[in-house]
């Protein structure tokens, strides 16, 4: 009954399957059924935040998933992902699970600093390739579509000629309303950029959030204490980013999955159907 109940709704918890057991008379305790389940081969984990999608969005990304599936290497080498990110102070917004012993709970290195009011955060926009990490820049203001144009207008072209992309590149962002502006459309077209095609509501999909995850991770551990140290220290953590990482662990599939083709080949079968 216990392996039963989870795999049809995994966000069962202990108690609830304690009291249901309960009425049906049995009285088991929480360890019992931590047990149970992991000798049935389930643990308890956070949850992944994921898009919420509608019907529209989930048949748009199937369609751009199976478009892409069998596209060579080279052509996803040939990218330039882009995007925008928000970096907590004492990463407010992360959840993390540390190993520790009795009573131990309260050991600085067991513990998270908080504040009560708000540790405050920055805004950061950056790209990257298959040859490396491209310019990031943190943004001060309320960012607009004449704003974003002025990012692409400084950063997006001295990107490409460091990393030495090849003729014909192309660009990806999202379908964010200030990135599909009227204005950034013009100016994209003057300068006969390639702009990748995107379905709406696809985040999960761009593989520079593998690189922004890393550079949260990273943030995590040194623990800035203020705003100013918090954006020295992303500037630090991203040059620190090898030029060859971006290619091994973040565009190419995964090598024990084997997957010999596509970059999306290995997310096909992870899109709601």
């Amino acid at each position: 009954m216990i392996t039963r109940t989870v795999s049809k709704d995994p966000r069962t918890t202990r108690g609830d399957l304690v009291n249901d057991l309960q009425r049906a008379g049995t009285k088991v305790t929480k360890a019992t059924i931590s047990n149970t389940l992991r000798r049935q081969g389930l643990k308890s984990c956070s949850a992944r935040r994921v898009p919420l999608l509608k019907p529209v969005h989930v048949q748009a990304r199937l369609k751009f998933a199976r478009e892409h599936l069998d596209d060579p290497e080279e052509d996803w080498e040939n990218v330039i992902w882009s995007d925008e990110t928000k970096i907590e102070l004492f990463g407010k917004n992360s959840t993390r699970r540390v190993w520790r012993r009795k009573n131990a709970e309260l050991h600085p290195k067991n513990t998270i600093p908080t504040v009560k009011h708000g540790g405050g955060n920055i805004m950061l926009w950056g790209c990257f390739s298959a040859k490396g990490p491209g310019r990031l820049i943190r943004v001060k203001e309320r960012m607009n579509g004449a704003m974003y144009h002025e990012i692409l207008s400084d950063n997006l072209l001295p990107s490409a000629r460091a990393l030495k992309m090849k003729r014909g590149w192309v660009f990806q962002h999202d379908n964010d309303p200030k990135h599909t502006a009227r204005a950034t459309k013009e100016w994209l077209r003057k300068k006969h950029f390639k702009v990748l095609e995107w379905p709406s509501q696809s985040p999960d999909l761009n593989p520079i959030e593998n690189l922004w995850r890393k550079l949260k991770v990273c943030i995590a551990q040194r623990q800035p204490q203020n705003i100013t140290a918090l954006e020295e220290i992303c500037m630090e953590e991203w040059a620190k980013i090898p030029a060859t990482r971006p290619r091994c662990t973040l565009l190419r599939p995964h090598t024990e999955e084997k997957a010999s083709s596509g970059l999306y080949r290995n997310r096909v079968n992870r899109l709601p159907r």
